[in-house]
């Protein structure tokens, strides 16, 4: 490309050196923000023949141009990152803006050169990325309630499933499966309320700012937030074409999620192994072994839980990046793009796939009951009756304890323990002390608000249905 042809060129009499050109350019990467910088530009075009800056019957073509390419970008013909064929981007082109303002000057001509007026490339990427972050997070927010719907509909049909719950990957105490699901539904929750939060910064329009310090064009920057639906104006310039925080926050709650449903993977994983045998996963959804017959392999839980490591070192490297910036715009914001892209992509593929596994999950109750066979699982209940007979908690705990590492030491199974074997430990043990031995009892003895309770777990059940319809 020449230094004639590039928006800046006017300065430069050499051309640009090669390779600065291939490091420089952006284009392979900004192309996402082809629509956004058309639909930017047609608000922008608007304005400036609504302020009489330029002449009405120029604006109109600059707005006819840019339908053009909208369309042409709606139907998916262009621009096409790939090199070669119809609609590709053109090699030489720095970034979306040029491309974009090339291909309006082939379009409709000179007139095309009137569309920079009172715009700088430092607020219109800043307007373009809003304008990507905004759609992105309605998309991304919606992905994230096809996941809670499949959780939910997972835990309606096994709300009677018990399971043993796990504190520091050693059995805990029983809990309903679907108390288990639905606490990443909560999760998910979460996901979907941060994001919603970020749109709060993302709704502000930037453009009007020009490269740092505004413009000396009566421009009309309400008009251009009211066409393109933002609800403010910045009112620093200085901030509006540096800031990134909008773009961070976008990113870092994406890294929350990624952890999320990194966790979920993990406990899939762990429970279609051999070992756990709860869940079987579609055939759809598993990979095989080229060497080994037998295996059916988790690789898409596997590839979502290592994907966590992407989308947090991409919040981690854009933090980094923005920590050492001037104000006010500087090229290492080129990155930025990146860091988002990269995230909100990966999170929309993880959250589409794994929507989709979920509902083909097969829940083994057989495998469930013979976790279930263990005998210190209830221990807690065992402790429970005691306080109930007025043993202080502490001196139950105790108690069990020590009953415990007895069955442990001789070799027996606590539940083969006879009453007068119990009495030995504490008189205040009944004949009706290992009854409360039984994971489905035990379960029903919860009471408080958000416990594994049955019927509390139906009742957030139906919540859930009601709010995600």
């Amino acid at each position: 490309m020449s230094t004639q042809r590039k928006l800046w060129g006017g300065r430069f009499t050499k051309k640009t050196d090669p390779m600065v050109e291939r490091f420089t350019s952006s284009i392979s990467v900004d192309y996402r923000l082809a629509k956004y910088d058309v639909i930017g530009s047609m608000a922008h075009a608007k304005m400036l023949g609504k302020c009489r800056i330029i002449p009405s019957s120029d604006s109109q073509k600059l707005v006819k141009g840019l339908t053009r390419i909208l369309r042409s970008i709606e139907a998916g013909r262009w621009p096409a990152p790939a090199r070669g064929g119809p609609g590709t981007l053109d090699a030489g082109a720095e970034d979306i803006h040029t491309q974009i303002q090339q291909q309006l000057a082939r379009g409709i001509g000179p007139v095309a050169k009137k569309l920079h007026t009172a715009r700088s490339r430092n607020d219109q990427v800043s307007l373009d990325l809003r304008l990507y972050a905004r759609s992105a997070v309605a998309n991304l927010m919606g992905r994230i309630q096809e996941v809670q719907r499949a959780l939910v509909s997972m835990a309606h049909k096994h709300v009677e499933v018990v399971i043993p719950g796990y504190t520091h990957l050693q059995q805990a105490q029983p809990v309903l499966l679907a108390h288990h699901l639905l606490a990443y539904v909560e999760m998910l929750e979460r996901d979907r309320a941060r994001l919603a939060d970020a749109r709060a910064r993302i709704d502000v329009l930037p453009l009007g700012s020009g490269a740092l310090a505004g413009t000396s064009w009566p421009i009309d920057r309400r008009y251009v937030a009211k066409l393109l639906g933002f609800s403010q104006v910045s009112d620093n310039s200085m901030d509006a074409v540096s800031d990134r925080d909008f773009a961070l926050e976008v990113v870092s709650a994406l890294a929350v999620l990624a952890m999320h449903l990194s966790r979920f993977s993990e406990d899939l994983i762990l429970w279609s192994t051999a070992e756990f045998g709860i869940a079987a996963l579609d055939d759809a959804f598993a990979t095989g072994s080229s060497l080994m017959p037998q295996k059916k392999n988790p690789d898409v839980l596997e590839l979502i839980r290592g994907q966590a490591g992407l989308i947090i070192g991409n919040l981690t490297g854009f933090l980094t990046m923005m920590k050492g910036l001037p104000l006010t715009y500087n090229r290492d914001l080129q990155w930025d793009k990146r860091f988002v892209f990269e995230s909100v992509e990966a999170s929309d593929d993880a959250l589409t796939v794994l929507a989709r596994l979920v509902y083909h999950v097969r829940i083994r109750r057989s495998s469930a009951a013979r976790l279930l066979a263990s005998d210190t699982l209830c221990a807690t209940d065992l402790a429970e009756y005691l306080v109930k007979k007025g043993e202080p908690f502490a001196t139950a705990h105790e108690i069990v304890g020590r009953i415990v590492a007895a069955a442990e030491s001789q070799g027996n199974a606590l539940r083969d323990f006879r009453w007068a074997q119990l009495q030995r430990f504490s008189p205040r043990f009944g004949r009706d002390a290992l009854a409360v031995m039984d994971p489905a009892q035990s379960v029903n003895r919860k009471r408080s608000l958000g416990s594994t309770n049955p019927q509390m777990v139906r009742q957030a059940i139906a919540r859930w249905r009601k709010t995600l319809t």
